[in-house]
């Protein structure tokens, strides 16, 4: 019985193995991703959104630009800013005066309304610079070419599977320490920048308002610019990471490649089977002229070229017909049953068969010596 049971695990086994090995292997016509993508696939994925860069360098040359503005025009600000607020706390007294100390709700809004449009466009010009220079840093990312298909819905993105597989993804595990990092690297520049600035900070509570202003203004811009610039150093790094990370996405399949291939250029079977026919149908066309010839000149086992020349329809002898091996075979067996004179010149045949079509007249450089090969052919025939 045992024995029995054993023989039958055994035969289970057999029967379980090859399918197991069949699940989970990967494709047998190579299934890994170890071919460079094509021109195609990486102008679809274009196409689609998908591209090479990193949102972190437009984040900090925009930082950048920013607090060097501001360290340019801060003065500049600062004094427009201030002259909103006094303009602002001035207008309370008249308006109350002229209300009996009644001050409407809708004079309030008007105020407010008037200070925030001043601020807005003085603000303004730092919100353009911003936009410009994030337009630039994706432009040398990746080119201009705008596409509205990532905004397209679609029903993949609401299945609840593949959203989970992206939260513990690879990706996502880099984007999270990319955080920490980020934070950690803000954590030290700050905390670097106070620790040799603490008499500075502790004078804000005896200077007067306008000096307490640009001094905190000056903080604010050292401060910013050294964010800025350790905000680079990880923006660079995240820029190497995208392109390595897009470029690894983007290989594809040996079977990727040949189904892409077939697609665009058409199945190289199918290809090889017209290139057959049409050069069949060319022999045939040639064979037909071939009675027509004055001459095959020879190799004379190599090559075949035949020759015509009609004074009325051409100005030069003309090939008709040409061949290599066994179809040069061919057309000295054709030339025999029609009566074609074959001559045999060596050099003449292999000239003639590296640089001269069939429908091609002879070059220049050739007319002597194919004027030699008919002259004696006509005297042959006693045409001459």
């Amino acid at each position: 019985m045992f024995t029995v049971c054993k023989a039958a695990d055994n035969s289970l086994l057999k029967e379980l193995i090859p399918y197991n090995l069949q699940f989970f292997a990967e494709d047998a016509n190579g299934a890994e991703k170890t071919e460079e993508p094509t021109a195609k696939k990486l102008s679809d994925a274009r196409k689609e959104g998908q591209v090479a860069k990193s949102q972190e360098i437009s984040t900090a040359f925009s930082l950048l630009a920013l607090f060097i503005i501001i360290w340019i025009t801060y003065g500049y600000m600062g004094q427009n800013f201030m002259g909103v607020f006094n303009r602002v706390y001035e207008s309370i007294p008249e308006v109350a005066r002229t209300y009996n100390g009644f001050i409407p709700i809708a004079t309030i809004e008007s105020i407010l309304k008037n200070a925030i449009l001043t601020m807005f466009l003085l603000c303004a010009p730092y919100f353009a610079v911003g936009f410009i220079v994030c337009f630039i840093c994706n432009f040398v990312q990746v080119g201009f070419k705008p596409t509205s298909k990532p905004l397209m819905p679609k029903l993949s993105k609401i299945n609840p599977i593949p959203g989970f597989k992206k939260i513990i993804s690879a990706r996502k595990v880099f984007d999270l320490l990319k955080s920490i990092l980020k934070l950690l690297v803000m954590g030290v520049v700050i905390i670097s920048f106070f620790k040799g600035r603490k008499e500075s900070i502790f004078l804000l509570y005896d200077i007067p308002l306008k000096s307490a202003i640009g001094l905190m203004g000056s903080l604010i811009i050292q401060l910013g610019l050294r964010i800025a610039i350790a905000y680079m150093i990880i923006a660079f790094i995240d820029l190497i990471y995208q392109r390595r990370k897009f470029k690894k996405d983007m290989m594809m399949t040996k079977q990727e490649v040949k189904d892409e291939y077939k697609n665009s250029e058409g199945d190289p079977a199918v290809k090889g089977q017209q290139r057959k026919r049409m050069m069949q149908a060319s022999q045939r066309r040639m064979m037909q002229q071939l009675p027509q010839a004055d001459v095959v000149i020879t190799n004379p086992t190599h090559y075949a070229v035949a020759i015509k020349y009609d004074a009325e329809e051409y100005d030069a002898p003309v090939v008709v017909a040409k061949g290599e091996d066994y179809l040069a075979q061919k057309i000295k067996e054709v030339a025999r049953e029609n009566g074609v004179e074959i001559v045999e010149n060596k050099p003449l045949a292999r000239m003639l068969y590296a640089n001269v079509e069939v429908g091609e007249m002879v070059p220049p450089e050739l007319y002597k010596a194919v004027a030699e090969v008919l002259a004696y052919v006509y005297h042959l025939q006693g045409k001459v």
